[in-house]
């Protein structure tokens, strides 16, 4: 239970928070309640929030999550959920000390609220009010304890816990929620019984244990205001259908088909018909997984083509996560956290790859990029940045939070709703010098297993673990064979870097719409040393007797 400091919230400051003037539109115009009620409320606390005999907070930050969801699924050729969810959720962080030295100990400073989801001034700058009074509190005895635990070290940390930056006004249209519910339904109710339905899928029938087909819609507005000056407005939306088919093998083992769409807006998600087409190629897809042969006991050790699909899985996966500059914990000499917290400016992926991540990069083909955005969620503006440079580590991402020999954000603050922002990539696009066309990079494969006078691999699609969902084993003469059981060995970090030998020019959009959104853009890339091996998995018992009859 909350408990307050009545009437030493009350308490008169001798002097108010300084604030730099903000850049951009002016103030005076904005007419947006929320904001002025957060404007309004965080003036009021700059001039009275202060606990007598402790420190003045140096920075204050308001921020409000307008989330809006819609979810549908069908089983079976059923409708068996449907949620419409609408949250506001109240974000205040306080910081104490100053830009040099202040309470921030990670993403749990500050403190979270629901918030009233209409827009009465006066609810809303009570749930701002209480808020700020508990973030106070939390930020004094952090303070407090942090300056303890730094006692314990020779050294005190080299750089700034919190980056200056240029106070920033932006006022975006309110994004919202543009999906045809009853069409979809219809989708999904379709795509879910497409096995039952179809004639040409009737014999697959019997070996399917689960047919389901998805939809989930998100909106996110976000208003933020702080003692700096910044004043935001901005959000996104995203929209996944997804169909999964799964069963087994008449061996046990467990096999499945699962894929979808992601996009920017409803629009550019699959039409009815092409949902319905995904659906009964997934189908004959898992009845031709169910009926491939079990990958070699022998281990394996060569050349692997990986798919655009696959590809961006990977790199997404292994690579982007280690760009994304963390803050290390006090007392360690690191730059950062995870696999390339050493590889400031050394190699880490061939030398034909240049990477860059770019916020502003609104499109890309006709395709709008999830990941796109013009000002972060910490009130920086998006600039490009080139992370590789010839296959070298040149940038990390990074958000007002510096780290050794960053001290200042390159616009990469993002935040799940109702947390505190970390780093995040946005747009991340791999380029390629002399990238060969997909029937060339096909026919290197080929030539491959011909000089080495054996089988190859080729990667169609991956499930979440990198584990590969469609392979094929393709022989020296260029036919190929589906297998199944199949799983990769040391694929890795120093694959990335030293095992890519080749990659194509069909640069793959993936769109994801996961804690914070974000977009890959990468090309199909061909290994020249994988490891594949047999999986491990024990099987499990078939069903004792057949499904009911539904035709």
């Amino acid at each position: 239970m909350k408990f307050l400091l009545t009437g030493l919230l009350a308490t008169f400051a001798f002097s108010p928070l300084h604030a730099a003037e903000p850049t951009g539109p002016s103030k005076a115009a904005v007419t947006d309640p929320i904001l002025l009620a957060m404007q309004q409320e965080l003036d009021r606390e700059r001039e009275l929030l202060l606990l007598p005999g402790m420190q003045r907070p140096y920075f204050i930050e308001y921020r409000i999550d307008d989330y809006q969801g819609y979810d549908a699924s069908a089983n079976f050729g059923a409708l068996v959920q449907e949620n419409h969810n609408h949250q506001r959720v109240v974000r205040v962080t306080v910081r104490v000390g100053d830009y040099s030295l202040d309470n921030s100990t990670g993403r749990g400073d500050g403190s979270i609220e629901l918030a009233p989801q209409d827009n009465d001034s006066a609810a809303l700058r009570y749930a701002l009010w209480t808020t700020t009074d508990e973030a106070y509190k939390n930020a004094l005895r952090a303070y407090a304890g942090k300056q303890a635990q730094l006692k314990r070290f020779e050294k005190p940390p080299t750089e700034k816990d919190f980056a200056t930056v240029t106070p920033v006004v932006s006022i975006e249209p309110l994004v919202k929620l543009d999906l045809n519910e009853a069409d979809w339904k219809n989708r999904l109710v379709d795509a879910s019984g497409v096995f039952l339905t179809d004639p040409q899928l009737r014999s697959v029938a019997p070996h399917v244990q689960m047919s389901s087909a998805t939809m989930r819609a998100v909106v996110l507005n976000r208003f933020l205001v702080n003692t700096e000056g910044t004043m935001l407005r901005h959000g996104y939306g995203g929209y996944s259908a997804n169909y999964s088919v799964s069963g087994q093998a008449d061996d046990g083992m467990r096999l499945a088909r699962d894929n979808g769409t992601t996009a920017a807006v409803a629009s550019e998600l699959e039409s009815a018909e092409a949902f319905h087409k995904r659906a009964v190629d997934d189908v004959k897809g898992f009845e031709a997984l169910r009926n491939a042969p079990v990958a070699d006991a022998e281990d394996f050790h060569g050349p692997v083509l990986f798919s655009g699909d696959a590809a961006t899985d990977i790199l997404a996966r292994l690579f982007v996560p280690n760009i994304e500059a963390d803050r290390p914990g006090m007392g360690t000499t690191a730059r950062t956290v995870g696999a390339y917290q050493s590889s400031y400016k050394a190699r880490v992926l061939p030398e034909m790859f240049d990477v860059v991540d770019d916020a502003r990069m609104t499109t890309f083909e006709g395709r709008t990029l999830l990941g796109a955005y013009k000002v972060d969620d910490e009130g920086v503006l998006a600039q490009p940045v080139k992370v590789v440079e010839k296959g070298k580590l040149v940038n990390y991402l990074i958000g007002r939070t510096p780290v050794r020999d960053f001290p200042t954000s390159n616009g990469h603050g993002r935040a799940v709703p109702g947390q505190a922002p970390g780093t995040a990539s946005s747009v991340i696009v791999f380029k390629v010098a002399n990238p060969l066309p997909a029937t060339e990079l096909h026919a290197k494969l080929v030539a491959m297993a011909k000089e080495q006078d054996r089988d190859v691999y080729e990667v169609e699609t991956m499930s979440g673990d990198l584990a590969p969902r469609v392979l094929y084993r393709v022989h020296p003469d260029g036919t190929r064979q589906l297998i199944r059981g199949a799983v990769f060995d040391e694929l890795d970090h120093r694959s990335l870097r030293s095992d890519i030998v080749a990659a194509g020019d069909d640069l793959y959009i993936k769109n994801n719409l996961g804690v914070v959104p974000e977009t890959t853009i990468a090309p199909s890339m061909l290994f020249g040393d994988i490891g594949v091996k047999r999986a491990t998995e024990e099987q499990q018992k078939l069903p004792y007797y057949a499904p009911p009859d539904a035709r």
